[in-house]
């Protein structure tokens, strides 16, 4: 996976968010934005998929299969928001306890809007996953 961004010097970021129907969603998105350049300290770039990534790391499997891919990231869908980097470390699992309505997928978490969770404890997941991925899981 390949950011956008880098790929054409341009920042379609802000097109991503600009394209969303609905402007709580398009504000929900720049507060992600927000937060997660805030725990990353890395500017939001966007990759393929429409993922808004924070940050760089480089992944390798025992199979041989690597790749690059964001520690962090935000995908705005219709009607919720898949947010990526969140569920990898220890205390996840106690933090969601405590984060409100969301849905688990297999690798992300869902929430519909932000005012539905709580933003602390969003954050706290946030900043310890994108710490995990990068101290655990980045294969330089």
């Amino acid at each position: 996976m390949h950011p956008l961004d880098a790929a054409t010097g341009s920042s379609p970021t802000e097109e991503l968010i600009g394209s969303l129907d609905r402007p709580e969603q398009q504000a929900d998105s720049r507060a992600l934005i927000g937060l997660f350049e805030g725990v990353s300290g890395q500017e939001a770039t966007l990759w393929t998929g429409k993922i808004v990534g924070f940050g760089l790391y480089h992944y390798r499997y025992e199979s041989g299969h690597e790749g690059d891919a964001p520690p962090l990231g935000f995908s705005p869908r219709k009607g919720k928001f898949a947010l990526y980097g969140l569920l990898n470390h220890p205390e996840a699992e106690r933090l969601l306890e405590r984060l409100g309505k969301h849905r688990r997928g297999v690798s992300c978490l869902y929430v519909n809007r932000l005012s539905d969770v709580d933003l602390d404890v969003l954050s706290e997941l946030a900043r310890r996953g994108y710490a995990h991925t990068m101290e655990h899981d980045h294969r330089p």
